[in-house]
This record gives C-alpha cells, sequence and structure tokens, in this order.
C-alpha cells in the first residue's frame, strides 16, 4: 500500500519527488514504492455562486431576493482547473492508496486548498500533514520525519473554511446589495465590497478626505550660523515655553505661529551679536532591526526599489520554492524558535560574497547566542521569521538578487551588537533666544558595518561631526552670530498612502479599533494576513476603486461614491477594521479549538442579515438635500445635491455624481446644464477595460438626461463616422496633400478634414483636440496639415509613468495622429543632480482636468 502526497503546485511536487529518495516520473505523476505524488495548482475547488445553486431565481440580481444564505456551502471544481481536479479524484480512489499526506503550503489557504479537494472528491482516506518550513531537501525530510495526524489540523481546517465562507456571505450579498441600490442597471458598474478590502479602502478615502480639507497655517522658522575658532555650524531658534501636545499634531519646537515674534527673534541676531554656547554630550546606542516578516519585506521593498507589494510576494515566493535560499515567506512572525541556534550557525558559515566575512566575524566573537529579540517560540505562529536556507543563491534574477541580498544581510545584521554613536547637543543662546544644534558621531558601527558603515568617520547620515569648542572661544564659550535668516513656511497635509505606508496602516489597523480584545487580535494579524494584503490592495485597484499615480495610491470617485453610501445606511461593519478584528480573534481561537465553526457561522450569518436589511430598507429623503445655485431646465429652480447626483425638484432630472467613473464638480454640473454642452473633459475610464479616455457631455432636454457625445467612431466596415449636421467648413485643406474639394471641420472632439465623394463622408486625417491631458490648439493642427507636424509641444502627460512629456504630432500617411519625439542633448557632466523621490513626485504632479 502507498501513500499519495497532494503538493500546491507541480514545482513542489517534483522537489518532493527528489527529496523522498528521487520518485521517478510515471506519466502525469511521481510514482515509487512507497510514495505517489502529484499537486494542485492552487486553488482547483471553489464555493458554488448563487446562480449555481438555483440560476433561475438567483441569476439575475434582484434585491428582493437578498440575502443569499445557503443551508449548506456546496463545493465546484475551478472550470480552468477541472482536468487537474480530476487526476487527483482519480488517484485518491486508488485500490493501492491507503493513506493521503497534505503537503499543501503550511498555513490557512494551504489547509483551505487540500480540505476542498478532498472534500469535494468525497475520500475517506486517513489524512496525515507535512508541515514545511523550508524546501530544501533536509527542510522536507525533516517535514516527513514528523507528520501531523490529520485530526490535529482539524482547527486550522475549520477556521479556514469558516473564513472562506464568511468571506462569500459578506461579499456575495453586500456586492449585489450595493450595486443595485447605487447603480441599478445603468453601465455595468459593479460595487464589490469585503471584510478586508472595505475598511482598507476607507483608510485610504479618509486619508484623501483629510488632504481635500487640508487648510495650510502659516509659521515661521529662524536660522543662523555660529562661527567658533575651529569652524562653523548652523543652529535653529527653539521656543524656550514649548510644550508637545497632542492637541495639536503639527505645532513643533521650532515653529513660530506669530510673525511678530519670529521677526523679534530674527532682529535679535543681526549684526553679528556674540552667543554663549553650551552643550551636552552623551553616549546612545541603535539596535539592529529585527529579522523580516513578509509585511515588514513589502514595505522596505517599495520604499527601497518601488516594488509592488504583489511584486515583492512573487519575488520571495520564488526565492522559497524555485530557488530554495530562503524559508516559508508568508510569515507574520519576526522570530526564530528557541532551538534554532545550531541551524543558524550552519547557514550563516554558507552565506555567500563580503556576507561571509561578517558571518564568520560574529561566529568568532560569540554574538550567535540565545536573545528573546531573535529567539522566543512565544512570538511564533504557523512559521517563523524570514531567513536565508544556506542553499548557494545562483541564477538569480537582478531583483531577485537584491531581495536575497536584504533578507539574507538582515540575518546576519540581527546577531551584531548595537551600534554606538556619541550625540552632542549644543545650545547657542542669542540675546535669550536658544539656538539649537546637534551632532552625531559614529564611535562604534556594531550592525552598521553588515551594511558597509565599517568606519568610525565616514559621511554618511548616521555621522554628523559639529566643530569642537576650544579654549579660545572663551570660558564660558562664545560664539559669532551670522547669516540670519527668516523663513516663512507653511504646515502640509499628510501624504498621500503608498504600498509600503497603507501595508503598515493596514498592519497596525488594531489601533483604530477601541475595543482591547478585539484591538489585541488584529496586533497579531491585522486587516488581512501577510499572504492577502498584496493582492487586496492589488484588487481595490483592478476593480478602479484605487488608482497609482507613480507610488501614491489615490481613491476615484467610485470609492467616494460606494463609502459615503455606507455611510449613510450606518453599515459600518464594512468599514471599520472592527469585524476583521472580531473575525480574526475568532477564526484564531477556532484554530486553537476554543470557539466552534457553528457559532461561528451563525454570528456571520446574523451581521450578514443586518447588513443587508439596512441597505435594502434605506431611503434617502431628497427634501433635505442641499439647495445648489444651479437652476433646473425642467422646472427652473435650484437643484437638491443628494447622495447620489444633484436632482430637480420636480424629480425630472438627475445628473449623476460620478459618470464614466468620472466624478462631476458642482461647476461641471452648472456649465452642462448652462450651455447644454462641455468638453472635452478627461478623467472618464472604462468600466470594463480601465483606460482613460476624453469625452464631451451634452445635455438632451428631450430625454431630460445627460449623454456622451463621441466622433470618430468606426463602423462595421472599420470606416470612421462623424457627424458634420450644422458643422460650417474652417476653410479647404492643402490641395498639395489632400487634393481639391478637401476641407477642415472643428468637432466637439477632434479636427477633421473632410471630402464628400458620391454622397459618403470621407474622412482624410483627424486629430483629437485634447490628447494625454493636454489641449491641442487649432493652429497647431493647421501647422501639422500643412508641413506635416506640429511644433515641439509640451505637458503632454504620460498615463503609465505619471510624468510630462514633450513631442511633435505628426500627420501618418493614413491620417492618424502620431508622436514624433525630439533627440535628447548630451548629457551635461556638470549639470546638479536630477531631483529623485519626493522633490520628484511633487514636479511631477499632473494639471487639474
Amino acid at each position: 500500500m502507498k501513500s499519495l502526497i497532494i503538493a500546491e503546485k507541480p514545482s513542489v511536487a517534483a522537489d518532493l519527488a527528489r527529496a523522498l529518495g528521487k520518485v521517478p516520473k510515471k506519466g502525469d505523476h511521481f510514482e515509487g514504492d512507497q510514495f505517489v505524488i502529484s499537486s494542485a495548482v492552487g486553488h482547483l475547488v471553489e464555493l458554488q455562486m448563487p446562480e449555481d445553486i438555483d440560476k433561475k431565481k438567483y441569476g439575475f440580481w434582484r434585491l428582493e431576493m437578498l440575502p443569499i444564505i445557503p443551508e449548506k456551502f456546496e463545493l465546484k471544481p475551478i472550470e480552468d482547473s477541472k482536468a487537474r481536479f480530476d487526476l487527483l479524484k482519480k488517484l485518491l480512489a486508488r485500490k493501492d492508496v491507503a493513506e493521503v499526506i497534505n503537503a499543501c503550503d503550511a498555513g490557512r489557504e494551504g489547509e483551505l486548498i487540500f480540505t476542498y479537494i478532498y472534500q469535494l472528491t468525497k475520500s475517506k482516506l486517513p489524512v496525515k500533514r507535512a508541515w514545511m518550513q523550508t524546501m530544501t531537501q533536509e527542510g522536507i525530510r525533516e517535514a516527513f520525519r514528523v507528520l501531523r495526524d490529520g485530526a490535529q489540523m482539524r482547527g486550522l481546517s475549520d477556521a479556514a473554511r469558516c473564513r472562506s465562507e464568511s468571506d462569500w456571505l459578506i461579499g456575495i450579498n453586500g456586492t449585489r446589495a450595493l450595486t443595485k441600490r447605487m447603480f441599478g442597471s445603468r453601465g455595468g458598474n459593479v460595487a464589490p465590497v469585503g471584510r478586508v478590502q472595505t475598511p482598507t479602502l476607507a483608510i485610504v478615502y479618509a486619508r484623501e478626505v483629510e488632504i481635500r480639507n487640508f487648510k495650510p497655517r502659516a509659521f515661521w522658522r529662524v536660522t543662523a550660523l555660529f562661527d567658533v575658532s575651529r569652524g562653523r555650524y548652523e543652529g535653529v531658534y527653539q521656543r524656550p515655553d514649548f510644550k508637545k501636545s497632542d492637541a495639536d499634531e503639527h505645532d513643533r519646537v521650532d515653529r513660530i505661529w506669530d510673525k511678530a515674534a519670529a521677526e523679534a527673534v530674527f532682529a535679535a541676531c543681526q549684526g553679528g551679536p556674540l552667543a554663549e554656547v553650551t552643550e551636552e554630550k552623551k553616549a546612545s546606542t541603535q539596535a539592529s532591526p529585527r529579522l523580516y516578516d513578509l509585511t515588514t519585506l513589502q514595505r522596505e521593498s517599495n520604499n527601497r526599489f518601488g516594488l509592488s507589494a504583489r511584486r515583492t510576494g512573487q519575488i520571495a515566493q520564488a526565492l522559497y520554492e524555485r530557488h530554495k535560499v530562503i524559508t516559508y515567506p508568508r510569515t507574520d512572525s519576526r522570530a526564530l524558535p528557541e532551538d534554532y541556534i545550531p541551524t543558524c550557525r550552519e547557514t550563516l558559515q554558507k552565506l555567500p560574497g563580503d556576507l561571509q566575512a561578517h558571518a564568520q566575524k560574529l561566529l568568532e566573537a560569540g554574538w550567535l547566542k540565545p536573545n528573546k529579540r531573535i529567539f522566543n517560540n512565544a512570538q511564533i505562529s504557523d512559521h517563523f521569521a524570514i531567513i536565508p536556507t544556506g542553499q548557494p543563491a545562483e541564477n538569480l534574477e537582478d531583483m531577485e538578487a537584491k531581495i536575497f541580498d536584504m533578507i539574507a544581510r538582515r540575518f546576519v545584521a540581527v546577531f551584531y551588537p548595537a551600534a554606538e554613536f556619541d550625540i552632542t547637543t549644543r545650545l547657542s543662546t542669542v540675546a535669550g533666544h536658544p539656538f539649537k544644534t546637534e551632532g552625531k558621531v559614529l564611535t562604534f558601527p556594531g550592525w552598521l558595518a553588515v551594511y558597509g558603515k565599517t568606519t568610525v568617520d565616514d559621511d554618511s547620515p548616521d555621522s554628523k561631526a559639529l566643530p569642537a569648542l576650544d579654549p579660545a572661544d572663551g570660558s564660558p564659550a562664545r560664539a559669532r552670530t551670522s547669516e540670519p535668516l527668516l523663513h516663512e513656511e507653511a504646515t502640509r497635509p499628510p501624504p498621500r498612502y503608498t504600498e509600503a505606508t497603507l501595508l503598515s496602516a493596514m498592519e497596525g489597523a488594531g489601533k483604530l479599533v477601541e475595543d482591547e480584545e478585539l484591538a489585541e487580535a488584529m496586533k497579531e494579524r491585522g486587516l488581512g494576513t501577510p499572504a492577502t494584503r498584496a493582492d487586496t490592495i492589488d484588487g481595490l485597484i483592478n476593480q478602479r476603486y484605487m488608482e497609482r499615480q507613480q507610488r501614491e495610491l489615490i481613491p476615484t470617485a467610485k470609492a467616494e461614491q460606494v463609502l459615503q453610501f455606507l455611510g449613510a445606511v450606518k453599515a459600518d461593519q464594512l468599514t471599520s477594521p472592527a469585524m476583521t478584528g472580531e473575525w480574526e480573534f475568532k477564526l484564531r481561537e477556532i484554530e486553537h479549538g476554543k470557539f466552534t465553526r457553528d457559532r461561528f457561522m451563525k454570528e456571520v450569518v446574523a451581521q450578514t442579515r443586518g447588513i443587508i436589511e439596512r441597505v435594502k430598507g434605506y431611503e434617502e429623503d431628497d427634501s433635505t438635500g442641499r439647495l445648489t445655485e444651479i437652476p433646473s431646465p425642467t422646472d427652473g429652480k435650484p437643484l437638491r445635491e443628494t447622495l447620489r447626483g444633484y436632482k430637480s425638484q420636480d424629480g425630472e432630472l438627475m445628473v449623476y455624481k460620478v459618470i464614466g467613473g468620472r466624478k462631476m464638480e458642482e461647476t461641471d454640473v452648472r456649465d452642462l446644464l448652462l450651455k447644454g454642452q462641455i468638453g472635452p473633459l478627461d478623467g472618464f475610464r472604462s468600466a470594463k477595460s480601465g483606460k482613460p479616455y476624453s469625452a464631451v457631455l451634452r445635455y438632451n432636454p428631450t430625454e431630460k438626461k445627460v449623454e456622451f457625445v463621441f466622433d470618430g467612431q468606426r463602423d462595421s466596415t472599420g470606416a470612421i463616422k462623424i457627424d458634420f449636421t450644422g458643422l460650417q467648413p474652417l476653410g479647404e485643406a492643402p490641395a498639395a496633400r489632400f487634393g481639391p474639394g478637401a476641407f477642415i471641420y472643428e468637432t466637439p472632439q477632434s479636427y477633421v478634414v473632410r471630402r464628400e465623394e458620391n454622397g459618403e463622408d470621407k474622412i482624410l486625417a483627424r486629430c483629437s483636440r485634447r490628447i494625454l491631458a493636454r489641449d491641442i490648439p487649432r493652429e497647431q493642427f493647421l501647422k501639422m496639415l500643412e508641413t506635416g507636424k506640429t511644433d515641439l509641444l509640451d505637458r503632454f502627460w504620460s498615463q503609465r509613468t505619471r510624468r510630462p512629456f514633450s513631442a511633435f504630432l505628426v500627420l501618418k500617411p493614413d491620417g492618424a495622429t502620431g508622436f514624433e519625439f525630439a533627440p535628447r542633448p548630451p548629457k551635461d557632466p556638470n549639470a546638479p543632480p536630477r531631483k529623485r523621490g519626493r522633490a520628484a513626485r511633487k514636479a511631477a504632479e499632473p494639471p487639474a482636468s
């Protein structure tokens, strides 16, 4: 009799076959005397959708059918991978297979993948669990030496199924209810919701509202230079009466809120007065950063390399699974097991490159020793921190090598002693006004040596020496004040979230939960898990709730609309991290056998019913809406602002706040209704492809609705069709290029060259009036017709990079418009370095639509 091993992926199955005695390949699986080895390809089985349960009843999204609460959650094979499911079903039914070993990834999702396969195949085989922390051959063999009994995994399996089924209940019901209440059947818009993604979106939107409502406050700072016999240093004025308070987050010791007070300090520094100088020296230490968990690795790689959380996760998984050079990456722990010192010693001896010298030094110095900050069983859940395995790091791609170096270098540095500094705080007092200067000198590199800070006199940010005081400066010492400056500045709004800072916010979402027990549960998990946070962020982007602009994450008009509606119906459970905190706390209790699956699901069903009842029962009172100053063309009275749009008091007209994925500002609505037509406007986005486009909007008084005006659409033959009714030509097109009888027209969206042939319109050339957020002047189009291209035009905005660029517009042989780029000038070796980081991003802010 044989044991059937089911891995999560084919590559893992191949690794298991090599590690367990070189089990040979046999058709579409591996098979030897003891083992039959096969795999899933990720999830093979999923919960049935409502239309699978009853297509007639649930095939159309109807509010009256909600909530959908299955008596029992049935499963189905995922269509794209049904052949793989059938293979495993066949293997599980073999007469010579006595048991099945779950070798899927060691975590909640790996457990779910196996559990669903086992359940849908109706297998009755005994189950064992291989819990692999590394994919090295020894790590695999160790996991199979200590196989866990299937009954031990019951809690993890129950928690995995609860997570899946409860997400189904909230997601399916919430999405259908919100979509129908908000969009009805308009434009195929869908409003997906989820117990992790919606609170995450709420965090991003709350920051955007904070930025939008921010009102800058002016403040002043005073700086001056001070000369002593051994050199010069800069000091910053410090308010003597400053007391730190949570009441004003913008208050700082060097900020003066009263201009007259700032000018008085500045005046006292004029004329080179002497300053009395005192200083205080103290030693300081800085411990090495802790080992990586997945979220910390994703956060730092986003800051260092601009990698998305998802991409970092993919690279880490490849380093673990394909290259086998790191331990299991989807972990939330930053500690190692307390018995792992021998393993660490062995790994340190195998590290490559310059890390080998650093590793050898720490081993010889005896720095590898018990330390609760590193080795702590209480801080380990399913997995421990990410560290190297000691396998040769060969054939890595560039970014794989960089991520591996981050992990390996952190692993070495964590055992090194703290870096040591001498910090000098110097106060230079001018006419009673204190100016502070801080010097920092690295006296012992400690762990910084692993990162190349091997000397104590380098000019890195970790060292900033002050010119020393000398007996020649007097006793007490005095310095000559020079070059005082009065800086006028203003408070800034908080920055938008990047993936790095959003990951931190998701990880620390427990701070937003008032209940101490739930906050403690979220302290361990936060919003989502390290393995799912990247997918949550990507999901919000794919669902058109957020956009990436360089590294910033910006909520869309659709996000604003959905969150405002959830607030109006008081569905706080969907927007607050509290529900996720409660779920994660109870799921962890289920894993450890302290809470039951049945009780958890009954509570989720009750939550689902409550949310759906509030969404279905909500009725907005239009009469309470704010009266605008926009007269309605239907009754002449001011439009009222409602939750979803601007509505006439006679109920005949509604102009929605979001049209084509674009937020309609009040000024847009006013201009549209007064002028009858506006545009082309930027910022519309295709519901299908997500691509941005420009369009003209027109008010149709007959239908009493707003509609798009497009020209240049192609018919079934591929010919461009434009309605020229009522349009007068601007003039005749150049005959040398287009022949006789061709005329130039300006439509709402385009410049067009047209000739009538046999009663049919023939479009000879066409150019949009707005291209990549830049208006194209009429005279430039006329020049392109004459010479073949425009002048060099600036301020085009790349949709990919969100950066401006300059280009010529050129007329193509088929009459379309293309770009031609000016040759790059030779690089000036004396030019200042290009701005990077925040300065570059600020310089690259796109213009308003």
